[in-house]
Formats: structure tokens, sequence, C-alpha cells
């Protein structure tokens, strides 16, 4: 098996993962929320999963990106890390958007659901351009 066929699955494991976990998910934010506004529920909870998925996704893309022959960057490993982890969050957000039943305030988690699905998406087009960087330098 090549390296890239290596990377390509590293990638695509979390995605597959995430896939196969859709379901149970979806059916666990479909919960009715409780309305206290201090109350950590499960689309509050997923969307923070989601927020800090992204998060360490851009910081990882953005050190990639920012130190092409880093520690992070050789090799093009820290530019799938944060792929994978932005798309992760960004699916993470689009399942909690997708989700909730109510607005903001609501207690479905719409608000974080919303961020994680930029930040994710952020993440992703920072390890997207840190890739291509490091393909074309190596």
């Amino acid at each position: 098996m090549s390296v890239r066929h290596l990377l390509a699955a590293a990638a695509a494991a979390p995605l597959g993962v995430l896939g196969l976990a859709a379901p149970a998910a979806a059916h666990v934010l479909a919960q009715p929320a409780v309305t206290d506004a201090y109350t950590l529920t499960a689309g509050r909870a997923w969307s923070l999963v989601g927020a800090l998925l992204g998060l360490a996704g851009a910081v990882v893309g953005g050190l990639a990106l920012a130190r092409p022959a880093g520690r992070l960057g050789t090799g093009g490993r820290g530019a799938v890390a944060a792929l994978a982890a932005g798309l992760a969050g960004a699916v993470v957000g689009g399942l909690v958007v997708a989700a909730a039943e109510g607005g903001p305030g609501t207690g479905y988690g719409i608000v974080g659901g919303v961020l994680s699905l930029v930040v994710g998406l952020v993440a992703a087009v920072l390890g997207g351009l840190a890739l291509v960087r490091s393909r074309r330098t190596g």
C-alpha cells in the first residue's frame, strides 16, 4: 500500500465513523430539549464537540500553512489532520443544525452547530491549502 493510499484511508476513516454514527446522533439530537438556559443538552454538547474539532483543525491547518517544513507540515500530515478535523467538525455541526427543531435559546444547540459548521469549513479550507502547498513543494 502506497503512502498516498494510506493517507487517504486515514483521512476517510473518521468520516466513515461519523457516517455510521450519524443516525444514532440524529436520534439523540432529536430528543426534546430542556428549556433551562444553563442545561447542557445533547444538542449543545454535540455542537461543542463540533466546534472544538473545527477549532483544533483550524489551529493545525494554520500552523501547517505557516510552516510547511515544520514539525506539523512534514509530508502533509498536519494538512491532512486539519482537513479531517475540519470536515468532521463541519459534519457534526451540520447534523446539529439539521436536527434542531427550534431556534436560538431552545436548547437544541443551533447556534453552536452553525458556529462549528463555519469553523469546520474554515479548518478544511486551511488544511486543503496547506495540503496543496505541501504537494507542490514536495
